[in-house]
């Protein structure tokens, strides 16, 4: 940045008085707070939010220094509601993060629901042989909720999850979208969203680490048999009986 284009000195200390000024508005809107959801108290974050990153700007173009405050960004907050306020239709986006903890649980799965469906035999084997093959089975047989549900049994682990519902004047046209469908997405128009992630489980109390128990011998023998007995050959489990209409 040239120097004719830097903030003034002065302009830089009027944006510390404003970070100030809105610090003190924050903690009268926190003291007063009437709920959870005070929209006093997300205004006032909203205005300091604001007044830190311009003071935070200002600092660097003027003294290349910077502060220790973590200024929210875009992409991690959506901006206010601008949508219509009676929508016509409604869109709700949904991502779901797996693992794919036991892949031969997952083809075994996958070989089972295809035997069934060409019990006629017609021989695709080698559609189901495959890990990708294997979940194109699955995913096309059960619904996205019946496998969230049960991802365990088809040697899947959850990830992050989130959903998202926007709201608009008219639904789209049909087959408008299909080849991006996460590609115009106006975060403006999002009424609400609902985000599951395994961070949010960091914060354990304490005394939960400190649950100790302890096992004699015999006790752990016991455990030991039981764990045995669970350890079964995934071909010999057997799926909910499949629905004939689908």
């Amino acid at each position: 940045m040239s120097d004719a284009a830097q903030p003034t000195a002065a302009e830089v200390r009027a944006a510390a008085e404003a970070v100030k000024t809105a610090l003190d508005r924050h903690l009268a809107a926190v003291e007063r707070r009437s709920g959870e959801d005070d929209p006093a108290v997300s205004e006032a974050f909203n205005q300091l939010a604001a007044a830190a990153e311009a003071y935070d700007e200002l600092l660097y173009d003027r003294y290349d220094e910077v502060t220790p405050f973590e200024i929210p960004g875009a992409e991690d907050t959506l901006p206010p509601y601008a949508g219509p306020d009676e929508p016509n239709a409604i869109s709700v986006l949904i991502r779901r993060d797996y693992t794919v903890a036991e892949p031969q649980r997952l083809l075994a799965q996958a070989q089972r629901v295809q035997s069934a469906e060409f019990d006629d035999g017609v021989d695709d084997q080698h559609t189901a042989g495959t890990l990708p093959g294997a979940l194109g089975i699955l995913f096309g047989e059960f619904e996205p909720d019946e496998i969230a549900s049960r991802h365990k049994e088809f040697g899947l682990d959850e990830g992050d999850s989130t959903l998202w519902v926007t709201a608009a004047e008219e639904p789209p046209e049909a087959g408008e979208w299909l080849e991006a469908p996460f590609e115009h997405i106006d975060a403006q128009q999002v009424v609400c969203r609902f985000d599951v992630s395994a961070v949010f489980d960091d914060e354990v109390s304490a005394g939960e680490d400190d649950d100790i128990v302890f096992v004699d011998e015999d006790d752990e023998d016991d455990a030991d048999d039981a764990d045995d007995a669970d350890d079964v050959d995934t071909d010999d489990e057997e799926l909910e009986p499949l629905d004939a209409e689908k």
